[in-house]
């Protein structure tokens, strides 16, 4: 079987981009087009298949990727499929779904949220830029979101990562779809626990960006002094950084054993931003660790907080402030030593990438055998 994988970018490795290695083991010589490719930033995970680039992929656009989203229709559509394929499998939070597809093809989109400053998040996206270039910025936000309008019945069936991102789905596109959660990785919980030794740090670990709200983070532990670890890199690094007391430290992208030697010393895992889904936690939870989360989105599927502390996997505040951050610090430093490690990683491990390439196989063997009966 012909297998096309349609990603948005490979420029960097988060959530997205470790689903699509994980579909890759489902069908390993699947073609790869996307709008841009970046081996050197990527790393030794970078997929061998065949990849096709966007008309974009050449320097600036490649490194700006980000700020040139009035140009993501251009780069869709010039991506040509090269073959007669029997599968077309989208990646999206971009325009992926968005690609030409000449002949009757089963298309299924696996959607890590609808594009979110078009949708739902575009006030966060204008309030995070400098005032003069809003209003031009808020156009091409709503030329975008015309144009994504138009590629929503170029899909045969929807994918989601969590029914928070399902009932986005549902609300801006009228689509029905069906929630498979992202994958885990399986080493993480071969590794043996870590109950001993000093805890005494505690972690940021994701893409630096405005919606991810560490700005609120470094606000509370500037004021509280504690220490504070922000591994990952981001549009707001820089400023962040400046504003930072000596308490928090800003480490960059870490190679994997590196951040490892952090999460021995991290007694819990913050998560202030509103996310789609949110894979991070779940990876620190293998570890055993507790997360402190914002009470919204898609953390509401991942952490669980009960009445019974050695029965949760962490805590959550429910408001994007200084305060209540603080609030939520205080209650866990309280009750820090109850939370039971063992039970927090079989959680997480409930989301490990074997029971996603199960359901993920059995969705497509299902949607190829309603295809072909239509």
């Amino acid at each position: 079987m012909k297998v096309a994988i349609v990603h948005y970018w490979l420029t960097t490795r988060r959530g997205g981009e470790k689903v699509i290695e994980n579909i890759l083991k489902l069908y390993p010589q699947a073609d790869i087009y996307t709008l841009f490719a970046d081996k050197g930033i990527y790393g030794e995970n970078f997929p061998k298949n065949k990849i096709v680039t966007s008309v974009l992929n050449f320097w600036p656009f490649k490194k700006y990727y980000q700020k040139i989203f009035p140009l993501y229709p251009l780069g869709i559509k010039s991506l040509k499929l090269k073959e007669d394929y029997d599968l077309i499998i989208s990646s999206e939070s971009g325009p992926a779904k968005g690609i030409k597809i000449e002949k009757a093809t089963p298309h299924i989109c696996y959607v890590h949220s609808p594009m979110r400053y078009c949708w739902g998040f575009t006030e966060e996206y204008l309030n995070s830029m400098k005032k003069p270039l809003r209003p031009l910025a808020k156009f091409f936000f709503e030329r975008l979101r015309k144009w994504d309008v138009t590629t929503i019945d170029n899909v045969s069936a929807y994918l989601v990562n969590s029914k928070n991102v399902a009932d986005r789905v549902s609300r801006f596109y009228q689509k029905e779809s069906t929630v498979i959660y992202p994958p885990i990785e399986l080493s993480f919980f071969d590794r043996p626990l870590i109950t001993a030794g000093k805890r005494d740090v505690y972690l940021s670990f994701g893409a630096i960006t405005p919606y991810k709200r560490i700005d609120l983070l470094v606000e509370t532990f500037n004021e509280n002094g504690k220490k504070l670890i922000v591994i990952g890199n981001g549009s707001e690094k820089k400023r962040l950084q400046s504003m930072a007391n000596d308490n928090i430290k800003f480490l960059g992208n870490l190679e994997w054993n590196k951040i490892e030697e952090y999460l021995d010393r991290t007694k819990a895992l913050l998560f202030p931003g509103e996310e789609d889904f949110g894979m991070i936690p779940l990876e620190v939870m293998a570890y055993g660790i507790p997360v402190i989360a914002f009470k919204k989105g898609g953390a509401l599927e991942t952490v669980v907080e009960n009445n019974i502390v050695e029965r949760s996997s962490g805590l959550f505040f429910n408001e994007q402030t200084e305060k209540s951050i603080q609030e939520c610090l205080n209650r866990f430093e309280k009750i820090k030593g109850r939370f039971d490690a063992e039970w927090i990683r079989n959680h997480a491990r409930g989301f490990g990438e074997d029971r996603f390439l199960q359901k993920f196989s059995k969705f497509i063997e299902n949607q190829l055998s309603d295809f072909k009966k239509n």
